[in-house]
């Protein structure tokens, strides 16, 4: 018994975590897990097997309790049109946003207007920024490609998945220097900068990057980090502002791809491409999924950050976070 669960771990691990919902249930787990190691070195199959099962009957029991609070707490996302995924399988990722239902059509360009100097500065960073990566893409010459598409979401996305690792990073940093806690602030950064690279790994199925792409991304990427390391540490405001805008711009974008698609010019063909497998197991789309799916949960996923970055500019920096893992 004890080989054939240390078998199955993986597995086990992916079912109990959603359930998994304090530290006394991890630790149970942990223990558990511990204890047919124990048991299988230790040669006493019969003794073991019995507190092995014994430990699971508990832990089994603990989770179907946390499992019913768990349901509640997320309850709200579902009203948006989104349940969080908190199983990491076997690809590791971050709680995320799984989109369904009408709501991934639903979602439209928005814009914020700027309220104050440093909303305008914000704003301004921003169209001087898309002026010139539409000039570099190729995106403002001519109707749209494939290989426009896909070579401008690719670059976008290198671009889109700084900031929220460089300002989890410096909120993590800084809570350990205060010894204090962030609120809740860190995992929200983090979960946004997979999720934009997710959006990368998924589009660069479609696309292998040449030696001047990967360049111009080296390029960029070390002007952007610098950009935005040192603004963070004078203004998070300035930067989560930056950011609400950079994702206002990013629905632009994949709006204007979706319009392209259903009007039937060059982009239509993405209408029967089957998504790629990465997207699939990312958003659990079904089998029939086409790119269009994957153009239309990525725009949902870029209208997310972009109300959660306008959100926490809106905050004081000490604020709780009012988005729970995976909304």
């Amino acid at each position: 018994m004890a080989s054939a669960l240390l078998r199955t771990r993986p597995a086990f691990a992916s079912f109990v975590s959603p359930f998994s919902a304090n530290a006394n249930t991890r630790l149970l787990l942990i223990r558990t897990l511990s204890t047919v190691q124990e048991s299988q070195a230790s040669g006493s199959q019969t003794a073991d097997q019995q507190r092995v099962a014994a430990a699971m009957s508990v832990a089994k029991d603990q989770m179907q309790k946390n499992s019913s609070m768990s349901s509640n707490d997320a309850s709200n996302i579902y009203e948006l049109g989104a349940k969080p995924s908190v199983d990491v399988g076997n690809d590791y990722n971050l709680p995320h946003p799984i989109w369904h239902g009408e709501y991934v059509y639903r979602v439209k360009p928005t814009h914020r207007p700027p309220e104050d100097l440093i909303d305008k500065l914000a704003l301004a960073t921003i169209r001087a920024t898309r002026f010139n990566f539409d000039w570099m893409s190729g995106w403002m010459f001519g109707k749209p490609t494939v290989e426009k598409a896909v070579r401008r979401i690719c670059f976008l996305e290198t671009v889109a998945g700084v900031p929220g690792s460089i300002a989890g990073i410096i909120r993590h940093l800084s809570s350990l220097r205060r010894m204090q806690r962030d609120h809740g602030w860190i995992h929200t950064l983090f979960e946004e900068a997979e999720n934009e690279r997710m959006h990368l790994l998924t589009y660069l199925q479609l696309k292998k990057p040449t030696a001047a792409f990967r360049g111009a991304v080296w390029l960029t990427q070390g002007i952007f980090f610098n950009f935005f390391f040192f603004a963070y540490l004078v203004s998070p405001r300035f930067c989560h502002r930056l950011v609400g805008y950079l994702e206002e711009e990013a629905v632009n974008t994949y709006t204007h791809i979706l319009a392209d698609i259903d009007s039937g010019g060059e982009l239509a063909v993405w209408k029967t491409t089957p998504a790629p497998p990465i997207a699939k197991s990312y958003w659990k789309l079904p089998d029939t999924a086409t790119m269009r799916d994957v153009v239309a949960v990525t725009r949902a996923d870029e209208a997310h950050h972009r109300d959660v970055n306008h959100e926490f500019a809106s905050l004081k920096p000490h604020d709780p976070n009012p988005f729970k893992p995976g909304h």
